[in-house]
């Protein structure tokens, strides 16, 4: 079996925005080198004053340096018919292969990383970048940062591991789509092992501990692999790749409770690589307040982050629907609820809607005592009820719980004697952050399946 060591410097760090600077390619047959390549490339951009620090490789270098087009074939054919090696692999792999396909020619070989190698075949090391484990191990690493110098470091590197592996670690990663070849190089394979197949949500971490990403499945193991089964060379698919170093999980009873969690976490911990949900939030609220007259008057406005609305609703006009409403069901006028002209119900002549209020035909109090009327109405509208489902195992019940029209949390029962009292259910199952999104997604649920609904009087 023959091996492609490979090392390439770039001006980034993801292959769809970005140039290879230089690339080396050492060809091993798993006891001598067999051959040794490498060119500087003109990227054709400019190279970044930080890399150009790190690896010295300065624009003038490169300016009559070869375009990759030009040395792709002789690329191309060097990593033919061989295993890709390289340290954190997925990085030098996914350069190589979108540059090769833009110039019309197709990688698809076996990989091999060995920082996973070195993790596998040599647990207990103080640290595994290159210019560590190359201090450790004793391997000359010259020219650090630069193409020539990190493959031929890694090639050396191979060959330990090579002898070192008693366990035949490295056939087993070469044995089918092993998982070790696809998974991001900081991720623990038993990460990975522990995900069942089922409902549940699902957390990536970075390397401070920190949650960067929580998703929602109907099969965890399934879903959590589905993340890595590409290697796009966008920025943002290289940096979350890259961000990943643990998973943890929490298993639910129902895809809908998964949903639900994965929303009110995602509200929780705002997740750098969330983006979906981050912004969902109601946009419009109906709001009272009292005016200079002592009038409490309604109007649908943009949610305010310390008042909290009677009513949430997506758009205005679902708002203005609403007050219409309620201005016919109560006597209300349409002008206190910022639904007329001024110039309506002045100088005695009052607008079709009108209740004689501006006219002082009926008193203050008496029209603020409608005001209250509608709010309680709408109140008492708003329904309380318990979705009802399997549980995680088949002695529970899991529940979710719609208060007054709220969200109010959702867990599991082993009793349904708890759905006879709201007050008693309340303290068998969790509290959650109600909103919208989550509202939504209940009543449309409880809409589909009124069989799983437990209403409360």
């Amino acid at each position: 079996m023959l091996y492609a060591v490979v090392d390439i410097e770039t001006t980034g760090s993801y292959a769809m925005g970005n140039g290879i600077t230089e690339i080396a390619i050492v060809i091993h047959d798993g006891e001598k080198v067999l051959d040794f390549y490498e060119t500087l490339v003109n990227p054709h951009r400019p190279i970044p004053w930080f890399i150009q620090n790190l690896t010295g490789i300065t624009n003038e270098m490169v300016a009559n340096a070869p375009a990759f087009e030009e040395v792709a074939p002789h690329v191309h054919s060097l990593l033919q018919d061989k295993v890709f090696i390289a340290h954190n692999v997925n990085f030098d792999y996914s350069f190589v292969k979108h540059h090769l396909q833009v110039c019309g020619l197709d990688l698809n070989t076996p990989k091999l990383c060995t920082v996973r190698l070195s993790r596998k075949i040599l647990p207990g090391l103080n640290g595994y970048s290159l210019s560590k484990l190359s201090h450790q191990l004793n391997l000359s690493l010259t020219n650090h940062h630069r193409a020539g110098g990190d493959a031929m470091a890694t090639a050396n590197l191979f060959a330990i591991l090579l002898n070192r592996d008693t366990e035949s670690v490295i056939k087993g990663m070469l044995k089918g789509r092993n998982k070790e070849q696809y998974l991001p190089p900081h991720l623990p394979v038993s990460d990975l092992d522990q995900m069942p197949v089922t409902p549940g949500v699902y957390y990536f971490y970075n390397a401070a501990g920190k949650a960067i990403y929580v998703g929602k499945a109907k099969n965890l193991l399934k879903r959590v692999k589905s993340h890595f089964a590409n290697n796009k060379p966008t920025k943002q698919k290289q940096d979350f790749l890259r961000d990943i170093h643990k998973i943890s999980y929490k298993e639910c009873g129902t895809d809908l409770m998964a949903h639900i969690l994965e929303s009110t976490e995602i509200r929780r911990l705002w997740p750098i690589y969330n983006r979906s949900q981050r912004g969902y939030l109601p946009k419009f609220g109906l709001f009272v307040y009292e005016d200079m007259n002592g009038y409490k008057r309604f109007t649908v406005e943009k949610n305010k982050q310390f008042y909290k609305p009677i009513y949430t609703f997506n758009t205005i006009t679902e708002g203005h629907t609403r007050i219409r409403e309620l201005v016919t069901e109560f006597g209300l006028c349409a002008r206190l609820c910022n639904m007329g002209k001024d110039i309506d119900c002045t100088n005695g002549k009052a607008a079709d809607t009108c209740t004689g209020t501006c006219t002082a035909l009926i008193s203050v109090a008496d029209y603020n005592a409608r005001v209250t009327d509608a709010i309680n109405w709408m109140q008492k509208r708003l329904p309380s009820f318990v979705l009802i489902d399997k549980g995680i195992d088949d002695n529970e019940h899991s529940c979710i719980l719609i208060k007054e029209g709220n969200f109010y949390g959702m867990g599991y029962i082993t009793d349904k004697g708890w759905l006879k009292n709201i007050d008693g259910l309340e303290k068998q199952i969790e509290p959650l952050q109600d909103n919208d999104y989550v509202r939504n997604l209940i009543y449309k649920h409880a809409t589909e399946y009124p069989e799983k609904c437990v209403s409360f009087a």
